[in-house]
């Protein structure tokens, strides 16, 4: 029978049993729905694996029983009825014999990769192409349930601190880091740009709820062409009011990570255990560039700022000297933070700002902010900017505002840190970054 012969299925009222069920149907006829994995022949008998959310399933069949499958490429959609029969040799412990295989859907080529497969035999660039097809692999479904499962720790945990999930825009009038990495774009005749983060809408609905926070996409123009940039990302932001010192927010941050690391162990286990001490470890900048200049990884003059060598040894030394795969950087130079970070008044020079890195990668950027409208009118001014885009967020602080604060974590750094993977593409489903818009 060719594939285009493909036979539809009577009407079953047969429910459908997935894969991950099938121990508890044992001695039951089932109907499963999924992909052709592949198929093993050995002499008369057949082993066809399918594949379906949840897992493999072994189908043993006769030549006869074969006949719907002949021809018929891997990835192909099918149905099939059968005995669930204890089989320890099998996948699971359990195989379905005499079976009944129904084709929903004939693959018209075979896929660009094979599946069945431990590892992708292919370059990320060809994985990437192709992606529609490749990440249907386990390693990078394993990633995308991964990214799902860190995305709901993060809200769960915050939920059970107070926060209220919002949805702000993301097309905006003003630039919310400043700088040129920004996308614009032209918004019914007006100028405008995709949002660096939700930063200046979380600050103002700070005014209003107390505490929020978001998961959503940001937008950088990164001229980057790194393992760990991409142009668009998905940014885990909160925003807490009536804090008093920076310390209540990198505690907060502390617990979010500890819900994310909790829930990421949870969907895939067996990874290597996550060192997360209570309090975090903490380090001022200032020591963390004394610490790097003893290692030789920076010289004295260099830029006041981490760069990816710096932090990698940061992350090692923290493990060593402080059996720790994170560590908090605090008190970064007022020059490098964002106009609405609020400085230091004990130590003139640097910002209430610090950052998270993870196993040697800075995965969550926070700080103070101000919380007068004179201040930000007197910070404006001395950094040049113009007030008037600004307008609507500093109206926030005209009407009162609390001593608040907040941070971002991103979600795909996370997971790569975790998977331990070299290229944060490996857990994009469909990365954008220079030089790739397509799939």
């Amino acid at each position: 029978m060719k594939p285009s012969d493909s036979t539809i299925p009577a009407p079953n009222t047969l429910p459908r049993t997935l894969i991950a069920d099938l121990p508890s149907r044992i001695g039951h006829e089932v109907r499963l729905q999924g992909f052709l994995h592949n198929v093993r022949r050995l002499g008369t008998l057949n082993f066809v694996v399918l594949r379906d959310r949840t897992g493999l399933a072994q189908v043993r069949a006769d030549a006869d029983e074969m006949a719907p499958l002949t021809g018929l490429p891997d990835e192909s959609v099918l149905e099939v009825t059968g005995t669930a029969s204890a089989e320890p040799r099998a996948p699971g412990g359990i195989e379905l014999v005499t079976p009944r295989f129904f084709v929903l859907a004939a693959a018209t080529a075979p896929p660009p990769v094979v599946l069945s497969r431990r590892e992708l035999k292919a370059s990320l660039p060809f994985l990437l192409d192709h992606a529609a097809v490749s990440l249907r692999h386990e390693d990078r479904r394993q990633a995308l349930a991964l990214m799902a499962a860190l995305a709901e720790g993060f809200r769960s945990t915050l939920r059970e601190l107070g926060f209220t999930e919002v949805f702000t825009p993301k097309i905006a009038a003003a630039t919310a880091e400043g700088g040129a990495e920004v996308f614009p774009l032209e918004y019914f005749d007006v100028p405008a740009y995709l949002t660096q983060s939700p930063q200046l809408y979380k600050q103002m609905l700070v005014g209003v709820l107390e505490r929020v926070f978001e998961v959503g996409p940001v937008f950088r123009a990164e001229p980057h062409d790194t393992g760990r940039h991409l142009a668009q990302y998905c940014s885990l932001d909160a925003e807490m009011g009536f804090i008093d010192t920076v310390a209540d927010l990198i505690a907060t941050a502390r617990e979010a990570l500890a819900g994310m690391m909790a829930a990421a162990a949870a969907r895939i286990p067996g990874q290597e255990a996550v060192l997360m001490p209570d309090p975090l470890p903490s380090l001022p900048f200032w020591e963390a560039m004394t610490v790097l200049e003893a290692a030789g990884v920076r010289q004295p003059g260099d830029r006041p700022d981490l760069t990816p060598a710096g932090e990698r040894h940061l992350g090692e030394w923290a493990r060593a000297e402080l059996a720790s795969d994170f560590l908090v950087v605090t008190g970064y130079p007022q020059d490098e933070r964002p106009f609405y970070t609020h400085p230091d008044p004990h130590h003139p020079g640097y910002s209430r700002g610090f950052d998270i890195l993870f196993r040697g990668l800075e995965i969550v950027t926070g700080g103070q902010r101000l919380h007068r409208e004179a201040d930000y009118l007197r910070v404006m001014a001395e950094r040049g900017m113009d007030p008037s885009p600004f307008e609507a967020y500093l109206e926030a602080f005209r009407h009162g505002m609390p001593p608040h604060g907040g941070f971002a974590i991103g979600l795909e750094r996370v997971a790569k840190q975790w998977l331990g993977v070299a290229n944060i593409r490996e857990v994009t489903a469909f990365p954008r970054y220079r030089g790739r818009l397509a799939p």
